[in-house]
């Protein structure tokens, strides 16, 4: 089964970047504090990166978070998704017009330009392909931005969240939730590593 996770870092006072994130700075500033757990020695986090890229058929994510993870100063060998890990997904990108270029062209793009809804079911068939040639269940992971999940979630979209609770505070800068649909959430597991809490809830359809 296909599985629509969210799955996003996000400070203690709930921000998923610090102020002024940009171009170049995609986290803000500050915000590289909430992925230090993505590049930790900690065996727990580690095995959380390592199983989740493997679960990984479909990736969504929002223009802004593409424009800078194929900005100058976005994802390489070494720091783009799953890096070091396994094989790259398709990635699917919720846009209004797609881009003019790509700088990761080695990587497998689509542009969805009709919402959230579409892109969230492009990526669930991409999934289920490569579920099929795997022999595998692989799951679609929502990575962000904060407004690609949180539209993601008000739309009944989501199965799971996953959020791994940084130890910061920023301060200011992208929050994950700012109003939306009220729901009540199951938690399903907490894991606490030396750098961050990892906790999954199941989300009510």
């Amino acid at each position: 089964m296909t599985r629509i996770i969210a799955d996003i870092s996000i400070s203690l006072d709930g921000y998923v970047t610090g102020p002024d994130p940009g171009l170049l700075n995609g986290l803000g500033t500050g915000g590289e504090g909430l992925h230090t757990w993505a590049f930790s020695g900690d065996p727990e986090d580690r095995r959380i990166v390592r199983e989740t890229t493997e679960r990984s058929g479909a990736v969504v994510l929002g223009r802004h978070l593409f424009d800078i993870v194929d900005g100058p100063k976005g994802w390489n060998d070494e720091s783009g998704y799953g890096a070091g890990e396994v094989g790259k997904p398709a990635f699917v990108v919720l846009t209004s017009q797609p881009p003019a270029s790509v700088r990761t062209s080695d990587l497998d793009w689509t542009f969805v330009t009709t919402g959230v809804r579409d892109a969230v079911a492009t990526a669930r068939e991409r999934a289920r392909a490569a579920s099929a040639r795997s022999g595998k269940d692989l799951d679609v992971y929502v990575m962000g931005g904060g407004i690609t999940i949180s539209s993601a979630l008000d739309a009944g979209l989501i199965d799971v969240l996953t959020l791994h609770l940084a130890p910061v505070v920023l301060g200011g800068g992208t929050p994950l939730f700012t109003g939306g649909v009220a729901r009540t959430l199951t938690q399903r597991s907490v894991t606490r590593t030396s750098t961050a809490t990892h906790i999954s809830y199941g989300v009510p359809r």
